[in-house]
């Protein structure tokens, strides 16, 4: 079964872009709006007015302070972004990435990052691949609203029978979530910092970074995790 995207906008600067990504979602069929930390708070009468009658979206929102949090459920994210990053995650288009959407059976997600910076290195770590929007090199400025049309338009236009994917998941043991990833990620992070891994205090961010999203691009399932945590327990009771 094919499950709806969650919609997830981070730090939104203005309620009449939430509003207006509201309108947007449900005019393709998505209700599903995840906001982290709205800078100007929520409830928001703006997004309200903004929303044009798409109550079902606006009143059903959730709210959550970290992006780490508003994932934590999901087991397969899209990032946003037209920037260049440093992080090693597999890229696709929109067209590619709803066609990947459609193929998933877990609970999947997409980041749009706020108006005027976009998403930050750590929210785009969390994410398991980036979704491009392949414009004019000159200018690819999109107003948030916009970006999420997109995205749910070309959901909605892909409906019908989900294409097969490229990939076989047994159906033994689920997809790992966000949440599964960072248990994984603080269980390894323990143990480098006891092992004095990073002998650079400055490259320790990028490398755990780095390190998220090498598992994250990965798309493991549940025993995956639990197999490298079990890797990691063995090796420490070993070098112990």
């Amino acid at each position: 079964m094919t499950h709806q995207p969650v919609i997830i906008l981070v730090n939104p600067q203005m309620g009449e872009n939430i509003g207006a990504s509201a309108r947007a979602m449900l005019n393709c069929g998505l209700t599903e709006l995840r906001l982290v930390a709205p800078r100007d708070g929520w409830p928001s009468e703006s997004a309200a007015a903004n929303a044009a009658g798409a109550d079902v979206v606006i009143d059903n929102a959730k709210v959550y302070a970290t992006t780490k949090e508003a994932v934590a459920d999901l087991d397969f994210v899209y990032a946003t972004t037209g920037r260049v990053h440093q992080l090693n995650i597999p890229i696709d288009t929109a067209e590619q990435a709803v066609q990947r959407l459609r193929a998933h059976d877990g609970r999947s997600g997409v980041l749009f990052g706020p108006e005027r910076t976009g998403l930050v290195g750590d929210d785009v770590a969390l994410a398991s691949r980036i979704l491009t929007f392949p414009l004019n090199p000159d200018y690819k400025s999109l107003n948030l609203a916009q970006a999420v049309l997109l995205v749910s338009y070309l959901w909605f236009q892909a409906g019908g029978v989900p294409e097969p994917s490229q990939y076989h998941r047994t159906k033994k043991t689920r997809p790992a979530t966000k949440a599964d990833l960072d248990g994984l990620m603080e269980h390894l992070t323990t143990e480098l910092d006891a092992a004095s891994f990073f002998t650079s205090p400055n490259k320790r961010p990028s490398m755990l970074l780095n390190l998220r999203a090498a598992f994250s691009r990965m798309e493991p399932t549940e025993q995956d995790v639990l197999t490298w945590r079990g890797i990691i327990k063995a090796l420490v009771k070993g070098q112990r």
